[in-house]
């Protein structure tokens, strides 16, 4: 089994000095790429320079994450696709239980490692946790991970599950499969475009797992901060975007109309706490989806789709009115 790990790259020189000689020194045996999307720093430079043995893909444009990526891939011969973030320290052996899982469980197409907080070591990290999982309104959230609670690591998630979705800052990803479902959805650019993925592998059957003997750690907010007002806009957005693409049509309907209620009462929130570019990124973020309604529409496949899709019924009443922010406890195995 051949796995190639493959890290996009947009102006993060910095991020490659300090964190490529982890993913070079515990990834013996496999190919490293960095696939540059057309960074004006010294990126590019840097690593011919330092690490020759470091494949370099470059991109013709910065077309964010999703097409990033997919460009990219047709440039990478493995058997296994790893995408992982500039930002992410990996660990010794980090790659050794994932290839057991892959060789034996065979129908298992897509896996994560553990997520950990680079700056807080003992607690998981926001993007990706634990294992990924929706409400049945579309919200995600982690093992780990509710909203903006982070569970310590206790070893509580040392298994190995399946899981609705795994994080785009370290996903393995069977080459087949990545291929078949074409990759990402470059409208999305950034931001939930793993959901999206997922969704649409769980709608042909395939397997998503967590495996907890693996561990990374994740930097976060390299590209955009959890504040960041961008960041607002593309997840409001490019979730009624998921939901549009992966449910059943009348499903999707009822969905759609009670998220764009919620994102409402969300916006206004925004706008008492006085962080008015929230509250325009929301607005923007229903414009977009309003134009790009009937082509995400067409986008929707010929499949099965999943009915039983989500973990729990409402990750919002959950944990602003019950105040439950521990996996565990909101939801029951």
């Amino acid at each position: 089994m051949k796995i190639a790990v493959v890290i996009l790259n947009w102006n993060g020189e910095v991020l490659l000095e300090r964190y490529l000689p982890s993913v070079i020194n515990y990834s013996a045996d496999t190919d490293i790429y960095v696939a540059d999307n057309a960074s004006t720093d010294d990126s590019v430079t840097f690593v011919k320079a330092n690490y020759p043995s470091v494949k370099i893909i470059q991109n013709t444009e910065n077309g964010g994450f999703a097409k990033g990526y997919n460009d990219a891939m047709v440039n990478v011969d493995a058997d296994i696709y790893c995408l992982l973030n500039s930002d992410v320290e990996v660990t010794p052996n980090w790659l050794t239980p994932i290839k057991d899982a892959f060789t034996n469980i065979p129908d298992a197409a897509i896996i994560q490692p553990k997520i950990l907080d680079l700056l807080k070591k003992d607690h998981f990290e926001y993007a990706g946790a634990a294992g990924g999982f929706i409400d049945q309104l579309g919200y995600p959230f982690c093992r780990g991970r509710v909203f903006q609670t982070l569970e310590r690591d206790n070893g509580q998630y040392n298994d190995t599950r399946e899981i609705f979705w795994a994080t785009g800052a370290c996903m393995f990803i069977r080459k087949e499969v990545f291929h078949e479902l074409k990759g990402f959805d470059a409208d999305y650019f950034a931001h939930q475009e793993e959901v999206d993925l997922c969704w649409r592998a769980k709608n042909h059957g395939y397997k998503i797992l967590y495996v907890g003997s693996s561990s990374v750690y994740h930097l976060g907010g390299s590209t955009l901060s959890n504040m960041n007002p961008k960041k607002t806009y593309l997840n409001f957005r490019n979730t009624l975007f998921s939901i549009t693409k992966n449910l059943p049509r009348r499903k999707a309907f009822i969905i759609i109309f009670l998220r764009l209620l919620l994102d409402g009462i969300a916006a206004i929130r925004f706008l008492f706490q006085l962080r008015f570019k929230h509250f325009f990124a929301i607005f923007r973020a229903h414009l977009s989806f309003y134009r790009q309604f009937r082509k995400m529409y067409r986008k929707r496949e010929k499949t099965q789709f999943l009915r039983n899709y989500y973990a729990t019924k409402s990750i919002v009443w959950s944990y602003f009115v019950h105040r439950i922010s521990n996996f565990n406890i909101l939801v029951k195995d």
